[in-house]
């Protein structure tokens, strides 16, 4: 990595902003100095005004004080249109995609270029390629998963050769290989002066790329430091405010009767261009918590469908909670036997956005929890479990009343993933349960899933954190393709083995059908 000249004139520059919203200040007296060929950290917790600011810069939103410099001369960014035209190009965590277009037309809504436009298909696929991220200009996006999906937004910045290149959670959804080679281009982008400002909550992969960090908390700015000097505990610690505790996994029974079994599962998926599963065998004891790994668009979608309900087995039997034959009974059903989940999408997913906190609450809670007896909704019980939730978990919000789209993700994630877990359930399937989360929140969320394991829940995990299957999970699978390859004691395989399955360079024999129940 070559590091910006000492003495080289700031790129862009933030002097006093201020942005408030109704109860709250977002960004309280902000300083931000970027510099050329620098990539910079923005770190801080969930709701600290990381997002916030960055919109500021993009011109999705406006300050109420404060000034901005570009290239030393003070400016006024009205919108994205005129930070793309200065060189400013952003990666948002919450993707802004048309899901009724194809990859290529979301693309060219970005792209002012005449000649690009002309080219733009095989630009997609050379870039998308050199990248490590690859894409199908012709796929629609209502069919892609996450992962995919972040491909694309990190594709339309670079093919804009942008000066400012604005980075929120680009890694959440991508191996180990495919991260170092990211890496190695920012570097080179980086090199070839383009400043890169970054934002992750993996902040070992901060250590590894970021030269210089900005930690913000509660809308201010804290700390600034050399990354590469800290250790990652030091780091999440000033970006809390106090000391982080590490998660304590509990003794957990193991080992019992299996809580959910998943007998020879294919099924066909829904989507035009979705994953097919095939032969998929699963078996897991209370007590236990199973990772799946995988790349995004493998498969995990599809998966999730079929253990939610929300995607029917042909056969009753080919997916079983405590013994009970379910592969033909809805999601609502699923939970009556006590079933919780979690999916990847929070936005219109997991949540309702234009709904209370509370009315999301009820949505997942009312079986289980018994919140409309008669039929009628117990408003009381209802906004105490909201209460409940935000409580336990730490939710930054107004309240119970507030709506859903509100929050910032990861205390929207917090929310959703406190909402199953505080049911109790005997089963929880939850699909990338600290995705984009801070540090605290995630140490809090683990603990919470190593807590309802210790208690005797069967916990499947499908994630692309890695670090977070091997931190928590006993066993470890792989989905690739739509098969599942064989699963195996955490202990005894490594990172990179785990990494080079994922991306299809080793098939498990048979599909692994029948191996994840070893």
């Amino acid at each position: 990595m070559t590091a910006p000249l000492p003495g080289t004139a700031p790129l862009l520059t933030l002097k006093g902003i201020v942005k408030r919203f109704p109860g709250m200040v977002a960004n309280d007296h902000v300083n931000l100095e970027i510099l050329p060929g620098e990539i910079h950290a923005l770190l801080g917790e969930n709701g600290a005004g990381k997002s916030t600011l960055v919109k500021i810069i993009y011109g999705v939103l406006q300050a109420d004080a404060g000034e901005l410099f570009w290239q030393g001369q003070a400016i006024h960014i009205p919108n994205p249109h005129f930070a793309r035209h200065l060189g400013i190009g952003m990666v948002f965590q919450h993707f802004s995609l048309f899901e009724a277009l194809s990859v290529a037309e979301n693309i060219s809504l970005a792209v002012e270029d005449r000649e690009l436009r002309r080219h733009l298909k095989p630009r997609i696929i050379e870039v998308s390629r050199a990248y490590g991220l690859p894409l199908d200009p012709d796929r629609h996006v209502g069919d892609l998963s996450v992962g995919e999906r972040q491909r694309i937004e990190i594709v339309r910045c670079l093919l804009q050769n942008p000066k400012l290149l604005i980075m929120d959670e680009p890694t959440s959804v991508l191996t180990p290989q495919e991260v170092t080679k990211l890496f190695e281009t920012l570097r080179r982008l980086a090199g070839e002066g383009c400043a890169i400002l970054y934002i992750s909550h993996k902040l070992e992969e901060i250590k590894v790329l970021c030269e210089r960090a900005t930690i913000m908390r509660l809308g201010k700015v804290v700390a600034e430091c050399d990354p590469r000097r800290e250790t990652a505990q030091r780091l999440a610690e000033l970006m809390i405010g106090t000391e982080l505790k590490p998660p304590q996994h509990g003794r957990r029974t193991g080992g019992g009767a299996a809580r959910l079994t998943v007998q020879n599962l294919s099924l066909v998926s829904d989507q035009q261009f979705g994953t097919n599963l095939k032969d998929i065998s699963i078996a897991v004891a209370g007590g236990e918590i199973l990772g799946i790994g995988g790349i995004a668009g493998n498969g995990q979608n599809e998966l999730m469908a079929a253990l939610s309900g929300e995607a029917l087995a042909e056969r009753p039997e080919a997916i079983q909670i405590d013994g009970k034959p379910v592969g033909r009974l809805g999601p609502g059903q699923r939970r009556s036997l006590g079933a919780a989940f979690v999916p990847e999408e929070r936005n219109g997913h997991g949540a309702v956005r234009d709904m209370s906190l509370a009315e999301n609450a009820f949505l997942s809670g009312h079986r289980p929890l018994g919140l409309a007896p008669a039929g009628l909704i117990d408003s009381s019980r209802t906004v105490g479990y909201a209460r409940h939730v935000i409580k336990d978990f730490d939710v930054r919000t107004q309240g119970p009343g507030a709506e859903a789209r509100s929050l910032s993700g990861g205390n929207l994630q917090k929310f959703i993933v406190g909402r199953e877990i505080l049911q109790r359930p005997g089963l929880l399937v939850v699909s990338q349960p600290t995705w984009g989360v801070d540090a605290g929140a995630a140490a809090a969320i683990h603990q919470a899933l190593l807590d309802l394991a210790a208690n005797g829940a069967a916990v499947v995990i499908i994630s692309q954190d890695l670090d977070e299957i091997f931190g928590l999970c006993d066993r470890i699978a792989v989905i690739a393709g739509g098969r599942l390859s064989p699963a195996r004691p955490v202990a005894e395989v490594t990172i990179e083995e785990i990494g080079l399955l994922m991306g299809g360079s080793a098939a498990a024999p048979g599909g692994g059908a029948h191996a994840a129940t070893a």
